[in-house]
């Protein structure tokens, strides 16, 4: 986990003629630990010309590899293989070790033998040490072939060159070093230099910037070639399609971002390649050749082989763990601006959405409702009496998210910068004093998050009685966490700053990752361990979502295209692990005209994390602020949202229970179907509900593709019933939004949509049943408090045509009220039995147009055993 690249870029070679059976899929994991770059303007942002390890590897071609494995090196125990490599050209060992890991999954790590110094690798993201099995199947002067645990997967290491092949029969993989690109710069002391010294070898500068590097040159590279793979997916939410792009080099920007907030630099590499069978008897296979190249740390690759794309997020999930259970008030509305100008202004918003009859459930504070951008406190004169703002929400169950970023105004006035500094917990510059850098307060000092005793500190600062004026219903965003220094090279820490022993080029990208663990762990420890918490990130890490609970995609703009992007860019953070992610609805920068923002609505209503937000210098857009129809295109959609919490609620505890994504592309499910593997205009909730939003200008229709050969998808809204496997045109207005529950599923909803999801708690369920071809279906329903982690101790309820959770002890108020079963026939009666034995008669309601039919009020209890007989 500790490969650190910068700079990818790919290669696709071959072709093929027909898509045909996919055989499995490919997981490669690689770690950043860089700087990214998101965009303002590009001059502020060094390209790879400009940055001296990226210019050098850049400058390797493929060809024979320098590198060669020392058979007479090898050592081999029941858990892992190591043998040292040498570069023939500067005499350097390296050392490779190699492991076999349970669950289908490959580790390869690369070091320097004997470092001048120990470099870098990441801690704190493997939730544990993977137990591993290791086995020799054969070897000679050539090199050695290892049994990967399944009977026809094998490794075969290479000697001369050095090259490593991921076998299943006849069949490669993967391979590694295949192209020769695998460079090691060695630790080096400047007297025993004797290569040619290149520019930014030792030293380099970026505008007035210098970076210096006392021990030389550190970067990394190693080539991956992937035969047969056609269809490349990952790094987690790059601004362009879902599928990566054949390119020279992949850095992937989110363009027209303007100058108020810096670049995020968060990177989590992770490739997913698709491998089609090639026509049989064409001269090439398809091909995918990928690269890494990275400015310091060790090689460390987890290679999980699937082989299916759910198999793959069970492997990830195994090493980085799954995402957080969050609150379900979270995963309804939020709304936010930069800024609610003071208490009289939340006040006047929240009686807005009551008066207006949309629904609400958290209202945000940005940077301006703090003392002078000093974070865990309140403007004295606009915030005068925050505990009688939370309160007045608290009485109609709403919640309140304020910002707490990471930049430290320095001020021998503030109680957190005066504590930060006393214990020595500032980030250093690298002459060893307190780095400090310009952000919103002004001269800010940066707390280094690495440290545990820093982070425990940090947690403990949002006790209530040390956070004055918060409450139990306020939680936390945590902004600018890459972090962003207004002053400093690409908007972002000086790469030599310490944290430390550590140099910042080593940790930038853990930075965010450890600022939202101890917030999370703050929020939590607040209420003695009970209550979840709610955290908003804007930078992340491999592992992240067992910390946070969503994720944005940063400071877009009110543009169509950026609406249309939202969708791939979430899409590609689920992969990975991290589910809840949302978009700015309306776009941050700019002014959406009408249509835009009720497009943005209905996107995001169907999108994990559901909040507008907008810049300091936008009108004010409030959902009741562009007259009453559309006022009631939003209310409609938002509506929608409420009545599906259930269901996206019973997605999240899928997601934290087994690793699986909750917004997911087409292919997660249907992996055998090539027609799905480019499609990222549309995506499934879940596995049951399938969205394809209308995120084109003046649109009169879109064309989604339904998959599933044998299967049927009906039309959530009018019941209209579609065969699976073919592309749908469905024609549009503004309140159209095409949503599709698949044949053979149930859904439940609550259709009494209150003021918050929380007055909904005890409110009646109706079941919406898709019957499939086979006329069956089946779902499930999972019902706990909502907030606590009380599930943890079995404390909820778990059903599907059975009880799954028989252990598990939960009470509900909550009823059936309303079945409809979608594609049905008409009965002649319907019974309800009970538990206790007990049989009466259903009133029931059947349209024969669209062979719906409706049982009204079976009112028994939504946690206990019944059955209804159709007859």
């Amino acid at each position: 986990v500790s490969w650190h690249p910068l700079q990818s870029s790919s290669h696709q070679s071959g072709e093929t003629e027909t898509e045909t059976e996919m055989a499995p899929v490919l997981l490669l994991w690689l770690a950043v630990s860089l700087s990214g770059t998101l965009a303002v303007d590009r001059g502020n942002f060094k390209t790879c010309d400009q940055s001296a390890f990226c210019k050098r590897q850049r400058a390797l071609k493929p060809g024979e590899s320098p590198y060669r494995a020392l058979l007479e090196t090898m050592e081999l125990t029941n858990t892992r293989l190591t043998l040292q490599l040498i570069n023939d050209n500067n005499k350097v060992h390296l050392l490779l070790e190699l492991y076999r890991l349970q669950g289908n999954i490959t580790r390869v790590k690369i070091n320097e033998l004997k470092p001048l110094k120990p470099r870098y690798e990441v801690p704190d993201v493997l939730i544990r040490e993977p137990p591993t099995d290791l086995s020799l199947l054969s070897q000679d002067e050539n090199g050695v072939v290892l049994s990967l645990g399944a009977e026809s997967q094998r490794v075969i290491v290479s000697a001369r060159p050095f090259r490593l092949d991921i076998m299943e029969g006849r069949d490669v993989l993967m391979s590694l070093n295949s192209r020769g690109l695998l460079a090691f710069e060695h630790l080096r002391m400047p007297k025993e230099e004797e290569e040619k010294v290149e520019d930014g070898m030792w030293e380099e500068t970026f505008k007035s910037h210098s970076d210096g590097k006392p021990n030389g040159p550190s970067a990394i590279s190693l080539d991956f070639s992937l035969p047969g793979v056609e269809h490349v997916y990952g790094i987690p939410e790059h601004a362009d399609t879902l599928r990566l792009k054949t390119t020279d080099l992949s850095v992937f920007l989110f363009h027209h971002v303007g100058p108020q907030r810096p670049p995020d630099h968060r990177h989590l590499l992770t490739v997913f390649g698709k491998m089609l069978d090639y026509v049989q008897g064409s001269s090439e296979t398809p091909q995918t050749d990928v690269r890494w190249i990275s400015e310091s740390g060790i090689i460390d690759v987890f290679i999980m082989l699937g082989p299916t794309p759910k198999d793959i997020f069970s492997q990830y999930a195994s090493l980085t763990g799954t995402q957080s259970f969050p609150p379900l008030s979270a995963l309804a509305y939020h709304q936010c601006r930069w800024n609610y100008n003071d208490q009289e202004d939340v006040q006047t918003v929240d009686a807005g959405f009551d008066e207006h009859d949309i629904p609400y459930d958290f209202i945000w504070l940005d940077i301006e409702h703090t003392d002078g951008k000093r974070y865990f406190t309140w403007d004295p004169h606009k915030f005068a009496t925050p505990k009688e703002m939370l309160q007045g929400l608290v009485d109609k169950k709403r919640k309140m998210v304020a910002i707490v970023d990471p930049h430290i105004k320095v001020d021998s006035n503030y109680k957190i910068h005066n504590e930060i500094r006393s214990r020595g917990y500032y980030i250093k510059n690298k002459d060893g004093g307190d780095y400090e850098g310009w952000c919103w307060p002004g001269s800010a000092g940066y707390p280094d998050f690495t440290r545990a005793d820093m982070r425990a500190w940090w947690a403990s600062m949002f006790a209530y009685d040390q956070y004055e004026g918060s409450m139990e219903n306020l939680y936390t965003w945590n902004d600018m966490n890459e972090p962003s220094v207004f002053n400093g090279p690409e908007v972002t820490m000086h790469k030599d700053a310490m944290h430390g022993a550590w140099e910042h080029r080593d940790v930038h990208n853990l930075y965010g990752f450890y600022v939202q663990m101890a917030t999370a762990e703050g929020l939590i420890q607040r209420s003695g361990g009970v209550e979840r918490p709610f955290v908003l990130t804007r930078a992340f890490f491999a592992g992240s979502q067992r910390y946070e609970c969503a994720v944005w995609t940063g400071d877009n703009a009110a543009e169509w295209d950026h609406l249309k992007i939202s969708i791939p860019m979430c899409l590609s953070l689920g992969l990975v692990g991290i589910s809840f992610c949302g978009a700015d609805v309306g776009g941050f920068f700019k002014s959406p005209s009408t249509e835009l923002l009720v497009r943005w609505y209905q996107t995001g209503a169907y999108q994990p994390f559901f909040r507008a937000h907008a810049h300091l210098d936008t009108p004010r857009r409030e959902p009741w602020l562009f007259g009453p129809e559309n006022t009631a295109l939003i209310r409609e959609v938002v509506r929608q949202r409420y009545t599906l919490l259930p269901y996206w609620y019973q997605q999240f505890y899928h997601a934290h229970q087994t690793g699986q994504p909750v917004m997911r592309p087409l292919w997660v499910e249907y992996p055998q179907d090539p027609a799905t593997f480019a499609l990222d205009d549309e995506f499934l909730i879940g596995r049951d509900l399938l969205v394809h939003p209308v995120t084109e200008e003046g649109a009169r229709g879109v064309t989604a593709y339904l998959p599933g050969k044998d299967e049927v998808w009906f039309d959530v809204h009018t019941f209209q019933k579609h065969n699976g496997a073919q592309n749908l045109y469905i024609p549009v207005t503004m309140s159209s939004i095409p949503v599709f529950q698949r044949g053979g599923s149930i859904i439940p909803r609550k259709l009494r949509v209150r003021r918050s999801s929380t007055c909904m708690e005890h409110d009646p369920y109706t079941l919406y049943v898709a019957l499939n071809p086979q006329r069956t279906a089946e779902g499930e329903l999972y019902i706990d408090d909502g907030h606590t982690f009380n599930y943890e101790k079995k404390e909820f309820i778990h059903r599907s045509l059975s009880n799954l959770a028989p252990e598990a002890q939960f009470s509900t108020r909550s009823w059936i009220e309303r079945i409809v079963i979608l594609g049905a026939s008409k009965p002649s009666k319907v019974t309800l039995k009970t538990a206790g034995g007990q049989e009466s008669q259903l009133e029931f309601e059947f349209d024969a147009s669209m062979s719906v039919l409706t049982l009204r009020k079976p009112g028994m209890n939504a946690g206990v055993d019944w059955t209804v007989t159709l007859q």
